[in-house]
């Protein structure tokens, strides 16, 4: 009788082992794993957190001229609207008005847009607008114009310039010529 008993209480064992110990051990080995896992995300999310706060303080030393100085050198969105009034502005220093402004997608920048859509995305890390306008004044009010112009912030390359002759202007005892400028220009952003 101990014999059968003993055995028993061993096949019982066995089978409170075999259905309900060793599976528990294993789906706790398993959330074991997986809190691992958890910790290390943890761990990386903390040290992303600090190389944010170190990054913003960095930032923060930054003076706000400078950075709004450099969004005006190269913008990461194009303002058409902004861009002209600018253009127009620096104009009306030098008593001059813009007239027939037309923006435009750079034609070539487009026509290989598609190009590049057939074979593989653009490497270009910004994209470029057209600007023509005309305007008329003397050419020495010009000069100062384009003076300006080169002295601005804001990168714009000048793609074409036609000079006609206007009427006379007088200032003085002297008639100063007026020209007309069609000017296109052409300026950068990043994408």
């Amino acid at each position: 009788m101990r014999t059968i008993f003993s055995v028993l209480c061993l096949l019982g064992a066995g089978a409170v082992f075999f259905m309900y110990t060793q599976p528990t051990y294993d789906s706790v080995q398993a959330e074991n794993v997986q809190i691992a896992q958890y910790d290390e995300a943890l761990s990386k999310a903390s040290e992303l957190q600090q190389l944010k706060q170190s990054l913003l303080s960095r930032y923060n030393t930054f003076d706000p001229a400078q950075i709004d100085r450099l969004q005006k050198l190269l913008p990461d969105h194009v303002d058409n609207v902004r861009l002209i009034l600018d253009i127009d502005s620096l104009a009306g220093k030098h008593g001059m008005a813009l007239q027939n402004v037309v923006v435009s997608q750079n034609a070539s920048s487009a026509g290989s847009q598609s190009a590049t859509a057939i074979i593989g995305a653009s490497k270009q890390p910004y994209d470029s607008l057209t600007i023509k306008f005309t305007t008329q004044g003397s050419y020495e009010t010009f000069r100062q114009f384009l003076a300006a112009f080169e002295s601005s912030l804001r990168i714009v390359d000048l793609v074409s310039l036609n000079i006609a002759r206007g009427s006379n202007n007088a200032q003085g005892n002297a008639a100063v010529p007026l020209y007309t400028y069609n000017i296109t220009l052409r300026t950068y952003w990043l994408k």
